[in-house]
């Protein structure tokens, strides 16, 4: 009996990524793991169909759970309401309820100045996080309610510190936020409880950065108490399994900022 047993859990972004040395490579995929470890039945979104079936068959065989896979876009332009109900749909269709929701998925241009920035570039980020995070929260929320469950976002230290070249990714992350600050209290009666994980993870783009840039890496290291940056399946994935389980069962409304202490806010 692992911590998340019996519950079913949509995670968006979630299709398969590794590194070199076999670990997991992105945030959503480090999650899908540490869920199907604990005994959570999956169903995990995203935009490649290949790599979201190259999850399904890793997880499933390696801990004998159940994945759904659904191709699923948020953007601007899609129809993107009739998007996520489908996601739902075919989840409680193939599980029977929702007990936990992650929005993990997330583009944006990064490393344009504000004053550079196009609407079609501000549109990616904002239709495929907070617009995103917006749709599944609202189609989520009956079988949430139902289950007393929890919603997971993923927020950014890029809004907390303003880093530069974030502008759009800064504004939607800052802006699932404060949705899920609202979430908390609005759903807080009916035994939802929404939080948000500020990460920093070694992904497949962090990992391709550290080699084309050895000394900007080795100087940011040293920027983390901790000296590494975090792991996506153990680290990320722990927090979140955290914050799904009854462990938490008195935590909502929060931001936890998972850096290696390099993320300290008063």
């Amino acid at each position: 009996m692992g911590f998340l047993t019996g519950k079913t859990a949509i995670i968006t972004g979630a299709g398969r990524a590794v590194l070199k040395d076999g670990s997991c490579g992105s945030i959503g995929y480090g999650i899908a793991t540490a869920y199907a470890k604990e005994g959570a039945n999956l169903v995990i979104t995203g935009r490649n169909v290949k790599k979201l079936e190259a999850a399904k068959q890793e997880l499933e065989s390696l801990y004998g759970i159940k994945v759904l896979t659904v191709q699923a876009d948020v953007c601007a332009g899609g129809d993107n309401e009739a998007t996520v109900a489908n996601v739902v749909k075919q989840a409680v269709d193939t599980f029977g309820g929702i007990q936990v929701l992650i929005n993990n998925a997330q583009a944006s241009a990064s490393g344009v100045p504000l004053a550079e920035h196009t609407t079609e570039q501000f549109d990616l980020a904002i239709y495929s996080g907070l617009y995103a995070a917006f749709y599944y929260m609202k189609a989520c929320y009956p079988y949430l309610a139902e289950s007393h469950g929890s919603v997971i976002n993923f927020a950014s230290g890029a809004g907390l510190f303003g880093n530069f070249g974030q502008s759009a990714y800064a504004a939607a992350k800052e802006g699932i936020r404060g949705m899920s600050r609202v979430a908390a209290t609005e759903w807080g009666p009916d035994g939802v409880r929404a939080n948000c994980i500020c990460p920093l993870a070694m992904t497949e783009q962090l990992a391709a950065w550290k080699e084309a840039y050895p000394d900007t890496f080795a100087a940011t290291i040293k920027g983390i108490p901790l000296g590494r940056f975090g792991d996506p399946k153990t680290d990320i994935g722990g927090v979140a399994v955290f914050l799904a389980s009854d462990l938490s069962a008195y935590v909502s409304g929060e931001t936890i900022t998972v850096q290696g202490g390099s993320g300290l806010r008063p």
